[in-house]
């Protein structure tokens, strides 16, 4: 998930050094920021950070009811303040993950997550009875739907909902919502293969052979597409109550709640969908009664309010607004406000690309590993708040996910000019220039400053270039582009290894516009990625995709900077605010009035 302010594959948050948006499979955004630098004073830790436990559930996992909440109890109205309204509510036009998060109240997909007391998470069935069964390597996949699950009216949720729903992915109206069991069953020109279910045509790949059995068929084995559908891009739509582009207005529901009203860019309002059985989910809790969102509340007013924690705002929450760098340090210093502060990692991981093409001698990519002020470039963007040092190129969150230090960032995140130095000159490569791109912003232009110090102290010249916010990503994604380094971010649209590393590091995706940014072009990490994507075990793969993770590190393919972080606070009235480390946003699964 690319964070950038391009038009597709985009997943919202607000990071600490500013407000800005994110892609999902996919890259973050700091860069874009015009945001006042955060300057925390809290202490950096150099510990590696602990991974989240993910893990594939079982037929017993995916029975409902969902685990309560401790002392949760059920009616009231929960509020809900945000920057922006929900671009998106179509389920197949959702990539942006604050889009995602809120339609788990009104839409269901075959696979979800559960969260356990313990922080792990596993892969259930949702609507199906288990995550799938595969016979043939991941080629065909097959899902059985669990009984007494329903529309908003009433109507039984059939097989040929779910079909009907991966049709209209394909329809030319839907263009932001992701795209890989389409390319998966009919190539990378999709649309032309099929053009939707309007036309009274249907897929063969996916079958119905009754109402409660789908089969879904690829020509290429995806051992982990039982994830990929856990997306709300592959959540249903029943074909009775499709209204094409209007439907993104006002969805039909499958989940706990019902959208009652939308009023574009101020307000959203749910209650509770009568038809909903509680017996066929186990991962919705639905305790308040309604819901009532509005839209238009910047960071900073949002955090004002927050602390405040007057009347109404007692009972609300914020899906993406984070605490504003202006009041980081108060709210981690105040006492009263610890025991509803939420502060944990979202799925992105922030790079600074190595242009591979122009920067060939690997002595010299590692010195410029080894020079990189992380912990001054982190300082001036929000110190911890923003981020954990990273060390990989997965996220701690990604199943398979293991600590690795090729380069000592740990214990000296400061950077190693010596050490750096001494790789230039092995290399004879002293006073070599790297042109450095940056997003043209205040934050930026100090944490420029603070790159030029660092590697001109190693050795180095420095030319920096900065660039329009708005055409930051067009820059940079050129593939003759002329930079030498650049910024960058990305998180897995779902936590496998697949999504985290092959749309970033594969050889074979380098284009203008595409995700592989340091323009890495190595047959053996090709050779790799092919292996670990035909792997069927999950544990296994996930191992697989860190042999590779650690690969690109020993290859010295670019810098990994931070694992992003996230700081929010939520009113006194509300219990199970909870956040979701997969999203990078506060959940709604368990949230009631008190």
């Amino acid at each position: 998930m690319k964070m950038s302010s391009r038009k597709t594959r985009l997943a919202a948050a607000i990071l600490v050094a500013g407000a800005l948006t994110v892609t999902t499979a996919c890259s973050s955004g700091h860069s874009n920021s015009d945001g006042s630098s955060g300057k925390s004073t809290a202490g950096a830790s150099k510990a590696p950070v602990k991974a989240t436990s993910i893990s594939v559930g079982t037929a017993e996992d995916s029975k409902g009811p969902a685990a309560a909440e401790p002392g949760a109890k059920k009616g009231g109205t929960v509020n809900m303040i945000d920057r922006d309204d929900f671009s998106h509510l179509d389920p197949a036009q959702i990539y942006m993950n604050y889009n995602a998060e809120v339609s788990l109240l009104f839409t269901r997909q075959l696979t979800g997550y559960k969260t356990a007391e313990d922080g792990t998470q596993k892969l259930v069935g949702d609507l199906a009875t288990d995550t799938g069964t595969t016979t043939d390597g991941g080629k065909t996949w097959k899902f059985t739907l669990k009984d007494g699950v329903k529309w908003q009216d009433g109507s039984p949720i059939t097989s040929a909902d779910v079909k009907y729903s991966i049709e209209r992915t394909y329809a030319s109206f839907i263009k932001s919502g992701p795209t890989y069991i389409q390319t998966w069953i009919s190539g990378a020109d999709y649309r032309s293969a099929y053009e939707g279910p309007y036309g009274g045509k249907e897929l063969d790949a996916v079958q119905t052979p009754d109402d409660k059995t789908v089969v879904i068929t690829f020509p290429e084995a995806h051992t982990d597409a039982n994830f990929t559908l856990a997306m709300t891009g592959y959540g249903i739509v029943p074909k009775a109550h499709d209204t094409k582009e209007e439907y993104d207005k006002k969805p039909f529901s499958s989940g706990p709640y019902q959208i009652t009203e939308h009023v574009t860019d101020r307000s959203l309002d749910l209650e509770r969908n009568p038809n909903w059985d509680p017996a066929t989910d186990p991962i919705r809790n639905a305790y308040p009664d309604k819901w009532h969102m509005s839209f238009g509340v910047q960071a900073q007013q949002s955090t004002e309010r927050f602390m405040a924690d007057n009347g109404e705002d007692k009972n609300t929450f914020s899906f993406h607004n984070q605490v504003h760098t202006t009041y980081i340090d108060q709210v981690k210093a105040d006492e009263k406000l610890k025991s509803r502060t939420l502060e944990g990692l979202t799925p992105y991981v922030d790079y600074y690309y190595i242009n591979n093409s122009r920067i060939k001698d690997q002595k010299v990519r590692e010195a410029l590993v080894k020079a990189f002020p992380h912990q001054q470039t982190r300082q001036l963007q929000g110190g911890t708040s923003y981020g954990d040092y990273a060390t990989s190129y997965m996220s701690p969150t990604v199943l398979g996910y293991e600590s690795y230090d090729a380069y000592g960032i740990l214990k000296k995140p400061q950077g190693d000019p010596e050490a750096a130095k001494a790789l230039l000159t092995e290399a004879n490569a002293v006073g070599t220039t790297i042109v450095y791109a940056y997003n043209n912003t205040p934050v930026q232009q100090k944490v420029t400053e603070a790159i030029r110090d660092a590697l001109e102290k190693a050795g180095f010249k420095f030319v920096p270039k900065p660039l329009d916010a708005k055409t930051y990503y067009d820059a940079i994604g050129q593939v003759n582009n002329e930079y030498d380094l650049y910024w960058g971010g990305w998180g897995a649209d779902w936590p496998t290894g697949y999504t985290s590393l092959q749309p970033v590091w594969d050889g074979r995706a380098i284009a203008d516009g595409a995700s592989n940014y340091a323009h890495l072009n190595d047959p053996e990490i090709n050779s790799a990625i092919d292996a670990a994507v035909k792997i069927a075990d999950p544990v296994a793969q996930g191992k697989a995709w860190a042999a590779i993770d650690k690969q690109l590190q020993d290859k010295a393919v670019s810098i990994p900077d931070v694992y992003q972080r996230s700081l929010s606070l939520y009113g006194s009235g509300l219990g199970g605010v909870e956040f979701d480390t997969l999203a990078g946003l506060q959940s709604p699964l368990n949230i009631y009035v008190k």
